[in-house]
């Protein structure tokens, strides 16, 4: 482990920590591999994940096994991010955003989960639901949005299920 800070109420196993992370009080992370300069805030759930460098992680949030952040991206609190998603770099997930990997819960068989990515760039609403979909580079995801289908890159959108409103500029 390199010289991060910790208080003593985090619990923390089995990790790779890069320097100048900072991680609150009542937090449990087990297994992840953590950048430099990253900030996790009280009552965080990481286990087996990773995180890039420069990334915030807001109260109340997990994040599962398998998942993949980038780096300089923002989860907001309370967000719930499921194994099979991949974030790249320069990502904001607002507050209350959920990944859904089953489709036909509760499939019993984790194989049949499937995977989200999302794409350099883009923003991801408040209480957005993503179903495994693909968001696209730049793309902006309406706060309250069901999202059921790909995204594409610069898209806006919004709706139950989301569809697109707008284009922004590339």
């Amino acid at each position: 482990m390199a010289n991060w800070h910790a208080q003593q109420s985090a619990i923390i196993s089995d990790c790779d920590i890069d320097d100048g992370t900072e991680i609150s009080d009542f937090t449990v992370i087990d297994g992840c591999k953590i950048g430099n300069g990253c900030k996790i805030w009280r009552f965080v759930n990481l286990y087996g994940c990773e995180l890039g460098d420069e990334c915030m992680v807001g109260s109340n949030v997990e994040i599962q096994e398998g998942v993949t952040v980038g780096d300089r991206c923002r989860i907001q609190s309370h967000a719930f991010v499921c194994s099979r998603v991949t974030i790249e770099d320069d990502v904001f997930v607002s507050h209350g955003a959920k990944f859904v990997n089953d489709r036909y819960p509760p499939s019993g068989d984790s194989d049949d989960w499937e995977e989200t990515i999302v794409r350099e760039g883009a923003s991801v609403g408040t209480n957005v639901t993503l179903l495994p979909v693909e968001v696209g580079e730049n793309a902006i995801v309406g706060a309250g949005a069901v999202v059921v289908d790909d995204v594409p890159p610069n898209a806006i959108v919004a709706g139950n299920p989301a569809e697109v409103i707008s284009y922004q500029d590339a």
